[in-house]
């Protein structure tokens, strides 16, 4: 199958790559790189061993987006490309409504157009709002900010597509905070300016790049008093791609809901020990007030992935932060410019 991957050279994005090319698919890459860097497309050709047809181009621009499927014969499509920042999407709420509901309207558009009926799309454990875990796939759904919001109306976007005309397959994965890295340490999360997320804010402080750690609140009612995530990690969480991309080529079902989870909460604590443990430096951290909006707790349900999918999360806690610390310790910076 030729695979159109949008934000191919994002983190998570990226390591779906290896593991399409790993499963014997073709692969074509579409990324802006305003959340990337184009050093890692060299890096992803090094671990495959194949050319990856690389167009930089921002999906919200639709003649191009267009002349990318008159361009590459594509067979289904993989929709990462999207801004992601929590916190900047309530500080610029309309480009976030301009930017991932516009990339999607875009790519929509040309796959039905050039016949492309199959899409696997990146939703979010956000789309539970404030829902009480673990989280199930037929929960109803709402959001707390406008990434959140975003992801809820893409989803229902895609539900009216797929009801007007059921032909289409389309996989709402639904997942939850992705971390770890390649097992060569040359691919990994690489966040642009102040991380937004607990673990590479840990991996810069081990690495020297910060200072401390901020907690954020150590009064919940969880084990520890820290919030509990459900933490999985990227490999994997590529893993349950590939299995709903194969999944969608055998149901009758036009939409597909999956969450991919480990069904497992780790406190922010846990996450800090077991860095230490991986790293074998110690993480210096302040624990501070609650930060508007967080949650207690937040884990999945993944039953539906397992039965259906035949997919099950494999890596835990202590593999997840190796991984990461692999990643980090070799690239201390990132990846380079150039």
């Amino acid at each position: 199958m030729r695979v159109l991957v949008s934000g191919g050279a994002g983190y998570i994005g990226s390591h779906m790559v290896v593991q399409l090319v790993a499963a014997g698919h073709d692969v074509v890459i579409v990324d802006n790189f305003a959340n990337s860097k184009p050093t890692v497309v060299a890096r992803l050709e090094a671990i495959t061993g194949a050319h990856l047809p690389v167009h930089a181009f921002d999906l919200v621009d639709q003649e191009k987006t267009e002349h990318l499927f008159t361009q590459e014969p594509i067979d289904a499509v993989i929709h990462f490309a999207g801004l992601k920042a929590v916190g900047e999407s309530v500080e610029k709420p309309l480009e976030y409504y301009e930017n991932n509901l516009g990339t999607t309207f875009s790519l929509i558009r040309a796959m039905r157009r050039h016949q492309v009926r199959t899409l696997v799309f990146s939703s979010s454990a956000t789309v539970y709002g404030s829902n009480e875990p673990p989280f199930t796939e037929d929960m109803p759904t709402a959001a707390a900010n406008p990434y959140g919001w975003t992801k809820v109306m893409i989803e229902q976007v895609l539900r009216d597509v797929a009801r007007a005309d059921p032909s289409w397959r389309i996989a709402l994965l639904r997942y939850f905070n992705p971390v770890g890295a390649h097992e060569s340490g040359t691919i990994g999360e690489d966040p642009q300016g102040i991380p937004n997320n607990l673990m590479p804010f840990v991996a810069q402080v081990a690495v020297g790049r910060r200072e401390r750690l901020h907690v954020f609140g150590s009064d919940y009612a969880t084990p520890d008093g820290t919030a509990l995530r459900d933490y999985i990690h990227v490999e994997d969480l590529a893993a349950g791609h590939l299995a709903a991309l194969d999944q969608l080529a055998r149901t009758a079902a036009p939409v597909s809901t999956w969450n991919l989870g480990t069904g497992v909460g780790t406190s922010v604590l846990e996450v800090i020990q077991a860095f230490e443990r991986a790293s074998g430096r110690q993480i210096p951290y302040e624990v501070v007030g609650r930060r508007a909006g967080d949650l207690p707790a937040a884990f999945a349900d993944p039953t539906r992935a397992q039965r259906e999918l035949g997919w099950r999360a494999q890596k835990d806690i202590d593999d997840m932060c190796v991984d990461t610390w692999r990643w980090q310790s070799q690239n201390p910076e990132g990846y380079p410019e150039a």
